[in-house]
């Protein structure tokens, strides 16, 4: 197969990569995508840096050896602030995470300066944004906050309601404390979340989404590297979860839409 019309594979510990996706299938509709939700393992954010690493390089190897992909998209947070070096020395393939995107664009949308950015315990600890950020240039002050239980309530479909408010005011606070203006939500399960998020910063708090920014970087990789499809019209989409596979396509499609079709089920150690 010519390498062009090899698919992009892209993966995440369940849900939260369906964002990429959505931006991915917006932008690129010629472009195959293949999707690895590793819903049988997650969440990843509290756990050892060591073990996500190992899943995320199992999970690319799987999706450039079982699926050709001519490109890997780390669409997951935790997994890129751990392993985006490791997979981009061991494999054959360009790699891009959802990390720099994210933080380029949030030094583009403050106006005072004073920046903030949420995630998983283990994307905050790693400091990965923070090094992201620096790598601007710009000259912003940074916030950090954990938001553990965030990826929970969106693996149950459970968005709004007085109980994610709760735990949103909480574990917000540091960041509004610090009068940010711009808040990167530094999760790919956390646009899900955007509404509550909102209301608890208020209308004068921008919220940016690495989502679209990261596939406005994987077309200028694409089409820098020759790899860009020529394909007219839509091309192929495949989904595989790790966990229960009636559940995923369940609520995959109610978060993505009807481009998720039939959902197939991955063994650790080979796809199917």
């Amino acid at each position: 197969m010519d390498v062009r019309e090899r698919p992009i594979g892209v993966f995440d510990s369940g849900f939260g990569g369906l964002t990429v996706m959505r931006s991915l299938i917006d932008l690129m509709p010629n472009e195959s995508l293949v999707y690895i939700g590793d819903t049988g393992r997650y969440p990843y954010g509290n756990k050892p840096a060591d073990e996500v690493r190992s899943y995320a390089i199992e999970l690319a190897e799987s999706l450039v050896h079982d699926h050709g992909a001519k490109m890997i998209v780390v669409a997951c947070n935790t997994a890129a602030s751990v392993a985006l070096d490791a997979l981009s020395k061991s494999l054959t393939v360009p790699v891009i995470g959802v990390i720099e995107p994210g933080a380029r664009a949030l030094a583009r949308v403050t106006h005072n300066g004073k920046v903030g950015v949420i995630g998983t315990v283990g994307t905050i600890a790693s400091r990965a944004y923070d090094v992201a950020i620096e790598a601007t240039g710009a000259d912003v002050v940074l916030t950090s906050a954990a938001c553990p239980g965030f990826v929970e309530f969106v693996e149950r479909d459970q968005t709004d309601g007085d109980e994610v408010t709760l735990l949103a005011k909480r574990l917000l606070s540091p960041v509004k404390d610090a009068g940010v203006d711009a808040l990167l939500l530094g999760c790919t399960h956390y646009p899900y979340l955007a509404p509550v998020i909102q209301r608890v910063m208020g209308d004068g708090v921008v919220l940016v989404s690495s989502a679209n920014e990261t596939a406005f970087a994987v077309r200028e990789l694409l089409e820098s590297g020759g790899l860009a499809s020529s394909r007219d019209g839509v091309a192929e989409r495949r989904f595989f979860s790790s966990g229960d596979v009636d559940w995923f396509a369940t609520l995959g499609r109610r978060l993505l839409g009807p481009e998720l079709g039939e959902v197939s089920a991955w063994h650790s150690g080979a796809a199917s």
